[in-house]
C-alpha cells in the first residue's frame, strides 16, 4: 500500500500505507492456565480428611475455610477462560456485521464510526493474545477491511481512482512490514519495525515502489507507530499514533516480504 504526500500526517497504516514524496505525482494509497495441581490436591485432601466438625478452636476453623476458598477459586478459573473465548467469537461476528456495509469505512457516518469503535473496544477487552509481537499469528498478509483513516480510504478521489483492496504484511522475525494497494496503481512501501513493547512498534518506511516496480527512497519523515490491540488466527485490530483504527483479516499466513 502506498501513501500520498498529504497522508503523512496519518503516518503508518499506522502502519499507514505508502506515503509518496511530494515530488512524485501519483494516486498512491495512504496507506496454560496454570492451576497448581499439587496445591489443589493437597487442599482437597485436607478439606475431605479433616472435616470442619472435627476441628477445634478458631485457628482450625479459619484454616479450613481459607483452604476451601482457594480451591474453589482455582477450579473456577478455567471455565471463565472458556467463556471469554466464546464472548470474543460473538463480538467478532457483531463487528464484522457492523462494518460489512460501510465500504471499508468510506461510507461510515460519525454514528457508524462510534458504533464500530464501541464494538471494537469490547473485542479488545477479550484479546486472547496479550503479547502479539511474540506470536506467530501476526506473521503473514492481511487485508484491510475497515479503517477511519481518510487518507487510506482516499475519499477525496472519485471511486474509480481509489485502491480497491489494501494489504499489509508483517514478518515479526525480520521486523519488517509491507503495505500494498491493488488496482489501479499497485503502489507499495516497505518498512522497518522497532518494538516499543510487546504490542507496539515504531515504523520507519524505507522504500516506495511506484506501480510496484519503480523504487524511490522514502523521506525521513515517513514514520509512525502501530499498536496491536487484538490478534487471533483470522482477525487483527490495530490503532495508530494519530488515533485511527485499523481492522484487518488474514488472507495468507505464509506470505514473506521480499528482500529489497
Amino acid at each position: 500500500m502506498a501513501l500520498s504526500a498529504h497522508s503523512l500526517s496519518n503516518k503508518a497504516f499506522t502502519l499507514t500505507p505508502p506515503i509518496l514524496p511530494p515530488s512524485v505525482s501519483s494516486s498512491a494509497t495512504t496507506f496454560n492456565f496454570p492451576i497448581n495441581n499439587l496445591t489443589d490436591q493437597k487442599a482437597l485432601k485436607l478439606s475431605s480428611s479433616t472435616p470442619f466438625s472435627e476441628q477445634s478452636g478458631p485457628s482450625s476453623r479459619t484454616r479450613t475455610s481459607t483452604t476451601t476458598t482457594t480451591t474453589r477459586t482455582n477450579v473456577s478459573f478455567f471455565p471463565a477462560f472458556l467463556t471469554n473465548r466464546k464472548d470474543a467469537k460473538a463480538i467478532k461476528k457483531e463487528l464484522l456485521e457492523a462494518i460489512e456495509p460501510l465500504d471499508r469505512g468510506a461510507d461510515a457516518s460519525p454514528e457508524d464510526q462510534q458504533r464500530v469503535d464501541q464494538i471494537t473496544r469490547k473485542l479488545e477487552a477479550a484479546n486472547p493474545t496479550k503479547e502479539p509481537l511474540k506470536s506467530n499469528l501476526l506473521n503473514g498478509k492481511w487485508e484491510l477491511i475497515y479503517t477511519t483513516s481518510k487518507s487510506i480510504l482516499q475519499t477525496q478521489r472519485p471511486k474509480i481512482l481509489r485502491s480497491r483492496i489494501n494489504y499489509q504484511a508483517i514478518n515479526v522475525d525480520a521486523l519488517r512490514a509491507q503495505n500494498m494497494e491493488s488496482w489501479p496503481f499497485f503502489n507499495q512501501v516497505t518498512a522497518d519495525l522497532t518494538p516499543l513493547n510487546s504490542r507496539k512498534v515504531a515504523v520507519k518506511f524505507d522504500v516506495f515502489k511506484i506501480g510496484g516496480l519503480i523504487p524511490i527512497k522514502a523521506p525521513g519523515r515517513a514514520r509512525g507507530e502501530l499498536e496491536i490491540t487484538f490478534l487471533d488466527e483470522d482477525l487483527r485490530v490495530s490503532r495508530g499514533d494519530k488515533g485511527n483504527l485499523f481492522i484487518l483479516k488474514m488472507v495468507d499466513p505464509s506470505y514473506r516480504i521480499p528482500s529489497s
